[in-house]
């Protein structure tokens, strides 16, 4: 007997507990410099396309020393709040409960915990006890596309229960901030916390259907991080935009064409914002304003691999999907990844 195809039953998101607005964060990056910040970084910093954000803890603690330790047990305390929030609030919305979910895909690249964090919430929120968890580390912005496609196929190998994905990101507790220098100013100025999680199964729901990555050779220096000696060392390059026109566009017109599809015949996409200018590359590429996603990225800022779920709640909201719909995101690798959600 053929299985039914992965549908997306429901999204729930979550966010810390402290807002901070674009303009405290560049009053607070000239009060840790001691000095007005020179014009050209105030605009840069300024022109992100971010307004507000939630992070993890209250704006002094990121000055104050930290440890290795410190920031692990901030990462497990408050990822655990959110990755609870976030699956209570999918799983009310697909009508199931914890007991009803098969596996577990976790994704974040912010943070790790051994045991990992979904076998800790086993018991908490009461999944059965044989409940698959799978862990992905390591791709970072990508990861909420990479981690959907996945999630789908462990759907379409096990069907007897739905899969949950969960997406979690605690970017402002990754990096160091006490250096200050300008890849500091930047990821303190484009990074935020999130957390989204996804129910798949057979129902209601957008079939989720084709996807793919890419990764380009000898482009590790575009994305990513160094271990410091407190924290990550933010790896960020600022030829993204640029990238987007002249690789990562004939990389997703390939992979639309081999699903028989072509961008004026579909939906709003649901793409992984990065920052302004990546928006407005990856709108230009897609013939489409990206409403939606420039919306997440104006009240939640980057939050790495969780946004482009974010991005994709919002444009459910509006109303079933009638078209095929793409998803991109772009993450260390370097990396592409597109998926294709269908009615």
């Amino acid at each position: 007997m053929m299985s039914l195809p992965p549908r997306l039953r429901a999204v729930g998101t979550a966010l810390p507990a402290h807002p901070i607005t674009q303009k405290q964060v560049l009053e607070i990056l000239a009060q840790a410099k001691g000095t007005n910040l020179p014009p050209r970084l105030a605009d840069i910093l300024g022109n992100t396309g971010i307004l507000k954000r939630h992070i993890a803890m209250p704006p002094e603690y990121y000055f104050s020393e930290r440890s290795w330790p410190d920031r692990a047990r901030v990462y497990q305390e408050t990822a655990s709040q959110m990755f609870q929030a976030a699956t209570s609030i999918a799983l009310e919305k697909a009508g199931l409960t914890a007991a009803d979910i098969g596996q577990i895909v976790f994704v974040s690249t912010t943070g790790t915990m051994t045991p990992s964090l979904p076998s800790r919430m086993i018991a908490t929120m009461g999944f059965a006890p044989d409940t698959r968890c799978i862990p992905l580390f390591g791709y970072g912005c990508a990861g909420g596309v990479i981690g959907l496609g996945v999630a789908a196929d462990l759907y379409r190998a096990s069907p007897e229960k739905p899969v949950l994905l969960v997406s979690l990101e605690l970017c402002s507790i990754a990096y160091d901030h006490s250096r200050m220098d300008k890849k500091d100013m930047v990821a303190l100025a484009l990074f935020a916390d999130g957390c989204a999680a996804v129910v798949i199964g057979e129902g209601e729901g957008p079939e989720i259907s084709a996807f793919a990555s890419h990764i380009w050779p000898d482009t590790l220096d575009m994305m990513g991080w160094e271990i410091g000696d407190t924290g990550f060392d933010l790896v960020l390059s600022r030829n993204i935009p640029q990238f987007v026109n002249s690789h990562f566009a004939p990389s997703c017109d390939a992979f639309l064409a081999g699903q028989g599809l072509d961008k004026a015949d579909m939906a709003e996409s649901a793409c992984h914002p990065g920052g302004g200018r990546v928006v407005d590359a990856l709108a230009d590429y897609i013939g489409d304003d990206l409403n939606e996603t420039r919306a997440i990225l104006r009240d939640h800022g980057n939050m790495s691999s969780p946004t482009v779920l974010f991005v994709l709640e919002r444009i459910l909201a509006k109303g079933p999907v009638t078209k095929p719909m793409l998803m991109t995101a772009l993450g260390p690798g370097f990396v592409g990844a597109m998926g294709v959600l269908r009615p």
